[in-house]
C-alpha cells in the first residue's frame, strides 16, 4: 500500500482503523481534515506545560503562552505572504471571518443603491452575510454565472462588476465543483471599478500556495480545521489600512486600550479585533499545522493531489449513470469531486460507500443556490488530501460500482 505524500499517512493515527469491517478511506477533507500527531502533541504540550492566558500575565507560564500564540501569528503571515503580522486576525473560522467583514466593513462602505457581487458557486457563509448587508443598506446583490462546465464565467463577471459595485466576494476554490477561481484577475477588475476584493480561502489555503500580496485581495479568510489544525480557529487577513479603518466586530477584554465611564478606545492591530480570551491552544496548533505543511511543501501537496484527481476523475466519468459536476478535465480540477448516481439519492450513495469503509459527504454542501443552479437537490462529494493514496482512489471507484450494483440488484 502506498503511504501518501512522503509517507505522511503514518502521522495520522485516525486513518489506521476499520469502519464497517473495512479499512477506512477518508474522503471528506473538504469538510474537515484529520490531524497529525505533531499538531495533537502541540495541543497537549500547551495544556501540560504552558496553560495560561495570553498578554495579561507577567508570570512565566503566561509569557510562554503569549510567545507561542504570537509566534503562530508570524507563521500565518509568512504562510500567506502578508506584508505585516498586524494584518493577521485570529477568528473562529472562515465563516466568522466573512461575517466580521460583512457586518463591520461591508456596512461601513455599502450604501443605498450600491452593488455587491458574488457568484453562483459560493458557500452559504459567503452568501448570507452579504444578503444581510444588502437588505440593511438597500443595496443590490448580484451573482456571477458559471460556464457550462462549472467554471466562473469571466464574461459574466465583467458584466456584473460595475462602477456601482462596492464589494466583490468570491471563493478562491469552490467547495462543490472543484475549480480554482481567477482571484487575481477578479481583484484587478474589482479595483478598476473602485470596489474591494474579498476571497474565501477555505478550500484553497490548505491545498496551494497563497500569496495575498500577489493576489492583491483586500481581505482573505480561511479555517484552521481544513488544514490540519483543530476546529475553532480561523484567520482573517486584511490590508492594514482597511483594518485600521474598520470597526471592531466584538467588544470586551483584551481589545481595549482604555475604558472611561462613557467611552472606550481600542488597542492597535491585530488585538483590536480579538476580544476576550482567545483560542490559545488552537492558534498554537495552527502554527504547528503550518510547520507541517511547509515541511511537505505546498507545491508538492498541490501536485500530488492533482495526480490523485487525474487517476480518479477519468475513471468516474466512465461509470454509466454517474454524473460528475464541474470540469471533466483533471487539469482544471482541485481534489474536490461532486457526483450523483442515477436513480439513487446522494445520502443512499454515501451510506452505501460508508458500508465499504469510504467516508464521503452527501447533501447540499452549504451551497443551496448552486444546487438550484445545477438543478439538483444534493450531491455526493469526495475530497482528497495529501495523506490519501492511489489505493484510496481505487477504493472510491470500486465502491461506487459496488453500490450501483447492490441497488440495481435490489431494484430488480
Amino acid at each position: 500500500m502506498d503511504r501518501g505524500l512522503n509517507n505522511s499517512r503514518d502521522d495520522f493515527p485516525i486513518l489506521d482503523q476499520q469502519v464497517n469491517d473495512e479499512p477506512l478511506v477518508y474522503l471528506d477533507n473538504a469538510a474537515t481534515t484529520q490531524k497529525p500527531m505533531q499538531v495533537l502533541n502541540a495541543i497537549m504540550h500547551y495544556y501540560e506545560t504552558d496553560n495560561a492566558n495570553v498578554h495579561r500575565g507577567v508570570h512565566t507560564l503566561a509569557e510562554r503562552a503569549t510567545e507561542s500564540y504570537e509566534a503562530a501569528r508570524d507563521k500565518v503571515a509568512e504562510f500567506i505572504n502578508a506584508a505585516s503580522r498586524k494584518s493577521i486576525i485570529y477568528t473562529r473560522s472562515t465563516t466568522e471571518s466573512l461575517n466580521w467583514i460583512a457586518a463591520s466593513f461591508g456596512n461601513q462602505v455599502v450604501r443605498e443603491g450600491d452593488e455587491i457581487v458574488i457568484s453562483q458557486l459560493e458557500h452559504h457563509s459567503n452568501i448570507v452575510p452579504w444578503q444581510q448587508v444588502a437588505q440593511k443598506q438597500h443595496a443590490v446583490l448580484k451573482y456571477i454565472d458559471l460556464t457550462p462546465d462549472g467554471q466562473l464565467d469571466m464574461d459574466s463577471a465583467r458584466k456584473q462588476i460595475t462602477d456601482k459595485t462596492k464589494i466583490v466576494s468570491i471563493a478562491h476554490a469552490a467547495n462543490v465543483v472543484g475549480v480554482v477561481n481567477p482571484i487575481k484577475q477578479l481583484a484587478r477588475l474589482a479595483h478598476q471599478h473602485g470596489a474591494y476584493m474579498i476571497a474565501d480561502g477555505a478550500q484553497a489555503a490548505p491545498h496551494m500556495k497563497v500569496d495575498v500580496q500577489d493576489l492583491d485581495v483586500d481581505f482573505y479568510a480561511f479555517s484552521g480545521h481544513k488544514l490540519l489544525a483543530p476546529t475553532g480557529i480561523g484567520v482573517l487577513y486584511g490590508k492594514e489600512e482597511l483594518l485600521n479603518a474598520m470597526a471592531p466586530a466584538q467588544f470586551g477584554g483584551e481589545m481595549i486600550d482604555f475604558v472611561h465611564h462613557q467611552t472606550a478606545s481600542w488597542k492597535q492591530l491585530p488585538w483590536k479585533f480579538e476580544a476576550g480570551t482567545p483560542n490559545i491552544s488552537g492558534a498554537i496548533a495552527l502554527g504547528s499545522a503550518i510547520d507541517y505543511l511547509n515541511q511537505l511543501g505546498m507545491a508538492n501537496i498541490q501536485a500530488y493531489e492533482h495526480e490523485l484527481v487525474a487517476a480518479t476523475l477519468p475513471r468516474l466519468l466512465k461509470i454509466e449513470g454517474l454524473t460528475v459536476y464541474g470540469p471533466h478535465d483533471p487539469n482544471q480540477h482541485t481534489g474536490v469531486i461532486a457526483f450523483n448516481l442515477d436513480g439513487l439519492h446522494p445520502h443512499d450513495l454515501a451510506t452505501g460507500l460508508d458500508m465499504e469503509g469510504i467516508a464521503v459527504r452527501a447533501g447540499h454542501h452549504c451551497a443551496q443556490p448552486l444546487m438550484t443552479y445545477l438543478n439538483v437537490n444534493a450531491t455526493a462529494r469526495a475530497s482528497f488530501y495529501f495523506y490519501n493514496t492511489f489505493e484510496d482512489a481505487d477504493r472510491l471507484v470500486s465502491g461506487i460500482q459496488a453500490v450501483k450494483e447492490f441497488f440495481a440488484d435490489g431494484i430488480s
